[in-house]
Order: C-alpha cells, then sequence, then structure tokens
C-alpha cells in the first residue's frame, strides 16, 4: 500500500451530482445545463414515440398497401381424416359437437369451426360445426351421417 493506491472507505464518500437549477451561486444556475431555448429545455418535455427530430418519422415514409377486412371472420380447419383418427382412438363415437373439438384441443371454446374434406371418414357421424366444405358434406352424408350447421 503507498499514496498511489490510497482511497476513501467503502460507503463514506457521497456522490449525488450537483443540485441544478438553485440559484447562480451553485454553478449549475440559469439554464440548469439543459442549453438555451428549443423543446428540450422546456419543463414538462418528452418526445413522441417515433419522433424523429423533425426529420420524415419512417412509419410515414414507408409505403402502405392492401387492406385489413375487419368484418373476416377466420376459421379453424379441421380435416375428415383428424376426425377418423380420433374415432380409431376411441375418442369420439358417433356424434361430433364444439364441446367435443374443445376438450381434444382442436379448437378453443370462442373459434369458429369448419370442417374440411381431406383425409377419408370410415365412420358413420353426426357433426354439428359453423361450416363445412361442400367435400367435406359430402363424405359424411355418403357414409350416413349428418351434417348439422350450428
Amino acid at each position: 500500500m503507498n499514496l498511489s493506491n490510497l482511497k476513501p472507505a467503502q460507503g463514506s464518500v457521497h456522490r449525488e451530482g450537483k443540485r441544478v437549477g438553485r440559484g447562480q451561486g451553485s454553478g449549475k444556475g440559469g439554464t440548469a445545463t439543459r442549453g438555451h431555448k428549443g423543446a428540450k429545455s422546456r419543463s414538462g418535455f418528452s418526445t413522441k414515440i417515433g419522433f424523429e427530430g423533425g426529420q420524415m418519422p419512417l412509419q410515414r415514409r414507408v409505403p402502405k398497401f392492401g387492406f385489413k377486412n375487419f368484418n373476416r371472420k377466420e376459421y379453424v380447419g379441421i380435416n375428415l381424416g383428424k376426425l377418423q383418427e380420433l374415432v380409431d382412438k376411441g375418442v369420439i363415437t358417433d356424434t361430433v359437437t364444439l364441446d367435443i373439438l374443445v376438450q381434444n384441443r382442436l379448437a378453443k371454446k370462442t373459434d369458429l369451426v369448419k370442417i374440411l374434406g381431406g383425409g377419408e371418414l370410415k365412420t358413420k357421424l353426426n357433426i354439428s360445426v359453423h361450416k363445412f366444405t361442400a367435400s367435406a358434406k359430402q363424405a359424411v352424408e355418403k357414409m350416413g351421417g349428418q351434417a348439422v350447421i350450428v
């Protein structure tokens, strides 16, 4: 230990910056380190999100295109093949309702469900959901089942 590496004891020195804006005598009065004029020198200043100093913001520079249809109905598609798998496992016997599909995590409670014609159906099923494709409806009725729209 020598004079070159002496330092005060831990916690004995408090460096809590100089208080600004407390008069000229403090050395940090007047503008209180904010510079002269401009938005940043005023009280209550906060930048808007995406503000780029007056330059045209990126969000306004980028071209917009397309259109979002807020009336669009989004359906969860379930293929006939998937229903047949559930029949083979013994989960479904003869009827398929929204509740059964929710229990087997094929859809959520709030989803709109559409039965699609993918795969092959080998058993008679009475299915009641929101929509069917033409091929799915035909396949269900061909096996002697019912395709009921809720």
